[in-house]
């Protein structure tokens, strides 16, 4: 038997073995990945808009699943993307924002709504910004880990009122041991995190050290890998499809599994222009006033020691159309990698 026998043997039986339960298998169902697809990944498309579109372009792009926030709280709504999902054989993850001051009513509507639909799991943030740009002293630090605090106190109940757990995501803000103590101060088997696998990059924590210790917690991912190069103020750290950065994603993907294995794995391919880490400057270690030049010495040996294959990417002379191609074709590249070489192959 040649090998253009061999495959389409292989396909005929799992054509027929599908027939056998009720479901032909398409050609796109036979190269589907497991991965799921944040909607971070999309600043340019139309699709983002609207968490219905979302689930039918991901499947397009041959997605396992979505990450993204609820365009509408209706009843009818929310069902018609549960069942949708549950057609498509795809996940769906839902991105809401922690309760602000007193008041939890609106988070817990957000919550209700997220287990309506069928999310598996929500994805949240404490800060939106950047620990390095957004606070200029020690004591507003302090302030916005003590604001962070009871934001999360007012969101458990809801969280365990209706059974659907909660991935705080490592979003420039937490360094890899604060972010395990946040979630232990808070213990819940309702909280856990949202393991993002770069972007601890910018406070200088090892990539693979930040992994080890938040994978325990992992309730959701966004799996992305960088690309860096040194600048006078310190470094530039950028999203890179899945296959050209510095992480071995291989072993990122073991250790997530073996110690998170509930987690669901989220491509967030961001396609933009590098983001400055300015660590070298006076202003930047205002906050971590525990750290110290082994952590500055060990990031710049990383990035002197990984100098880009090619040019870091550059967005922002693009027009609108042209980076919406750019994001899609990034994407499906990102999927094929994770298909083909990461080998996270959709069940069928």
């Amino acid at each position: 038997m040649n090998r253009r026998n061999f495959l389409e043997s292989m396909a005929a039986g799992a054509c027929l073995a599908q027939l056998e339960t009720g479901r032909l298998l398409s050609a796109q169902d036979l190269s589907r990945t497991s991965m799921g697809v944040c909607q971070y990944s999309f600043s340019q498309s139309p699709h983002t808009s609207s968490a219905y579109d979302f689930l039918e372009y991901c499947h397009s792009l041959g997605a396992g699943g979505i990450q993204i926030g609820l365009d509408s709280l209706d009843a009818g709504y929310l069902d018609k993307l549960r069942r949708r999902a549950a057609e498509l054989g795809m996940y769906l993850e839902v991105i809401v924002s922690l309760p602000k001051k007193d008041d939890a009513s609106g988070f817990e509507r957000q919550v209700a709504a997220a287990r309506q639909a069928g999310a598996v799991c929500m994805r949240s943030a404490c800060l939106n910004g950047r620990r390095y740009e957004d606070f200029t002293s020690l004591d507003e630090w302090k302030s916005f880990v003590a604001g962070s605090d009871r934001r999360i106190a007012l969101a458990l109940p809801a969280l365990e009122k209706h059974r659907i757990p909660l991935g705080l995501e490592n979003h420039k803000d937490w360094t890899a041991d604060e972010m395990v103590a946040l979630i232990e101060r808070h213990s819940s088997e309702f909280l856990g995190v949202c393991l993002d696998t770069g972007n601890n990059l910018s406070l200088l924590d090892d990539p693979m050290d930040v992994i080890a210790k938040l994978a325990p917690f992992a309730v959701s991912t966004h799996v992305k890998n960088m690309a860096v190069e040194a600048y006078p103020d310190g470094f530039l750290l950028a999203e890179v499809p899945l296959g050209e950065g510095i992480l071995d994603l291989s072993q990122v993907v073991e250790t997530i599994r073996k110690a998170g294995p509930k987690a669901r794995l989220n491509l967030e391919m961001i396609t933009r222009d590098p983001l400055k880490i300015p660590c070298l400057t006076d202003k930047y270690w205002v906050t971590f006033p525990e750290r110290n030049g082994e952590y500055l010495a060990r990031t710049l040996r990383l990035v002197r020691s990984h100098p880009p294959a090619r040019p870091l990417p550059q967005i922002s002379g693009l027009d609108a159309e042209a980076r919406r191609r750019q994001e899609e074709d990034n994407v499906k590249q990102c999927l094929a990698y994770a298909r083909e070489t990461l080998g996270l192959r959709a069940a069928v």
